[in-house]
């Protein structure tokens, strides 16, 4: 299942895609190296979180992500909220799904959660078949059907709910040395008294 950007753009003609979401699904196709299809579902759920935080251009934003498959590079395209500027966590719960915030200094954030939404994406009935992973899928012939079905629906296939987010405050730390590798690592880290990769392994050897 894969389809060329030239293909798309002409899918997105054909559906009539606002120009600011062309431009985020060129931008992170550029990023991710092909038009996944939980990819242009990720443009799609950041651009309707941004809509209902009432987001700014020179806005920071914090996010989390629900998975680790396509939509973390939707937001980090879009919202450079990213992994390695600690702007962006993710936290695998299976579920297909993004929340923004602003910053905060008292530990919690309003946000706004996006997800994909079991009872709208089944007006879509081979979309659905391939997000839930349906063996009927698999008999598809042209799978890349999908991505007109994306595009058709957009923001149809969502919803949307206010949230509470937890914000990590920064704590003070201080350098230590791991006694097995030599290696230097957070104090808050450490399990055991040496670093999570060298406990990992002990504790592996141990058993």
């Amino acid at each position: 299942m894969s389809m060329t950007l030239k293909e798309l753009e002409a899918l997105m003609d054909r559906n009539g895609i606002e120009e600011r979401i062309r431009q985020y699904v060129r931008q992170c196709i550029s990023f991710h190296n092909w038009a996944a299809p939980g990819l242009l579902i990720g443009v799609f759920m950041v651009d309707l979180a941004l809509e209902k935080l009432g987001v700014k251009s020179n806005d920071k934003l914090y996010a989390v992500a629900e998975t680790s498959k396509c939509a973390p590079d939707a937001v980090q395209v879009v919202t450079h909220a990213t992994v390695g500027n600690h702007r962006l966590r993710i936290i695998e719960s299976g579920r297909f799904s993004i929340t923004l915030n602003r910053p905060s200094s008292d530990g919690e954030a309003e946000g706004i959660r996006v997800y994909v939404d079991a009872a709208k994406i089944k007006n879509y009935p081979l979309l659905n078949q391939w997000y839930t992973n349906d063996p009927a899928f698999k008999r598809v012939t042209d799978k890349d059907v999908i991505y007109d079905d994306i595009l058709r629906g957009g923001r149809r296939i969502l919803s949307w709910e206010p949230v509470r987010v937890k914000v990590p405050l920064k704590g003070r730390w201080e350098s230590v040395t791991c006694p097995v590798c030599n290696e230097v690592v957070p104090d808050n880290l450490p399990k055991n008294g040496t670093c999570v990769t060298c406990a990992g392994t002990r504790d592996r050897k141990s058993t």
